[in-house]
């Protein structure tokens, strides 16, 4: 058997080529390149898909958040509650408009923000909340305080690896004021470069992320506020459209696959499963183990052309470019503890049987020492 990679994008190439080079085809000869039908269409069908009323197609996902947290007036001397367990895009994006971060720890089995925490965390000039979806499941929107609407406090959903995941029977995407979504390459719906998107159920939040989007331009030089460029690319709107036509499929693939892969570690010692939290139908954008000795496990499975991978090998609060925030080590330490023990293993749709078990039979071994 040949390596076996953490994500395999040619495999999903393969299955929409023919489609993708003909609406290539159909914007190069239209000369429709931004802002084009694709892109329209697509906006509608991922509203619909999310069931969220309005989708805004952005520049990439890190754009999408900061313009969600500028559409609900997030900006100077304002603080934004998010989980130290996140990529740094989450924190980079409350930055840029102009807020400061204000991390909180995650609860112990999902990972996923603790609501608790969020409500120690709440200060007078605290403007949002994000709770980041993580390895593909719904953080616990509703344990988050009541009491943050009456106190005008925004909540936004970060949503870029929850693309067709559930909580208690709503989809990802809808919940809070607005949510961001990122389609990156690797993501459950990935583009062919950077692309992103806002949703929201509120017709004036939307239409300000597409004027801030546009220049602040409503029309042709005219522009009504300060805006910048950040929309979504004609050519990647191909893409994602002969994606999301098959996204369905691909979740309930990786759906199987990490059921498998529960079957093939259950009892197996020294590795702790990853948690889903109840009510919660996850799309399992990362399987996500926790094991000792990670980065040794790590290095072996590399070495025996397994692709595993670290999301993320450094909490927020100790990256070096957040040092300004002025955290130390144990500041978060469920969130600094995962990040020693957090192995993603290879998940994609198209995964066999056999190369999970390729996968489990390398881990395990890598694993031995620490056993005996």
């Amino acid at each position: 058997m040949h390596g076996i990679p953490l994500v395999d994008l040619h495999a999903q190439h393969v299955e929409i080529a023919d489609e993708v080079q003909r609406g290539f085809a159909e914007v190069l000869a239209a000369g429709d390149y931004v802002g084009g039908k694709a892109v329209v269409a697509f906006e509608q069908e991922y509203a619909e898909f999310t069931g969220a009323r309005f989708c805004v197609g952005v520049g990439n996902g890190t754009d999408a958040l900061e313009m969600a947290l500028r559409a609900v007036g997030v900006g100077q001397g304002d603080e934004v509650i998010l989980p130290a367990n996140t990529f740094i895009a989450t924190a980079e994006a409350v930055l840029r408009a102009g807020a400061r971060p204000v991390l909180v720890d995650v609860d112990e089995d999902a990972l996923l923000i603790d609501p608790d925490a969020v409500e120690d965390a709440v200060t007078s000039n605290t403007r949002a909340v994000i709770p980041v979806d993580l390895y593909g499941q719904v953080a616990p929107f509703e344990q988050l305080p009541r009491s943050l609407a009456e106190r005008g406090i925004a909540v936004l959903e970060d949503g870029a690896q929850s693309q067709g995941a559930r909580r208690q029977g709503r989809s990802a995407g809808t919940f809070g004021a607005m949510a961001a979504t990122s389609f990156y390459p690797g993501k459950n719906l990935g583009a062919y470069g950077d692309a992103g998107a806002v949703l929201s159920d509120d017709e004036d939040l939307a239409r300000e992320v597409r004027l801030m989007g546009a220049h602040g331009s409503p029309s042709k030089y005219v522009h009504s506020v300060p805006g910048f460029n950040s929309r979504l690319d004609t050519l990647q709107a191909v893409v994602l459209r002969a994606k999301l036509r098959r996204l369905q499929e691909w979740n309930e693939q990786r759906r199987a696959a990490a059921a498998h892969y529960g079957e093939l570690l259950s009892g197996a010692a020294g590795v702790r499963l990853p948690t889903t939290l109840p009510r919660n139908d996850p799309v399992w954008h990362l399987y996500v183990v926790r094991v000792s000795r990670r980065d040794e496990v790590l290095e072996s499975m590399h070495a025996e052309g397994v692709g595993a991978g670290v999301h993320y090998p450094v909490p927020v609060h100790l990256t070096p470019a957040m040092s300004a925030l002025g955290h130390v080590p144990g500041s978060f330490p469920v969130s600094e503890r995962a990040a020693t023990q957090i192995l993603s293993l290879p998940l994609f749709p198209g995964i066999t049987p056999a190369q999970q078990e390729r996968v489990v039979d390398v881990l395990l071994r890598a694993l031995r020492p620490a056993a005996d």
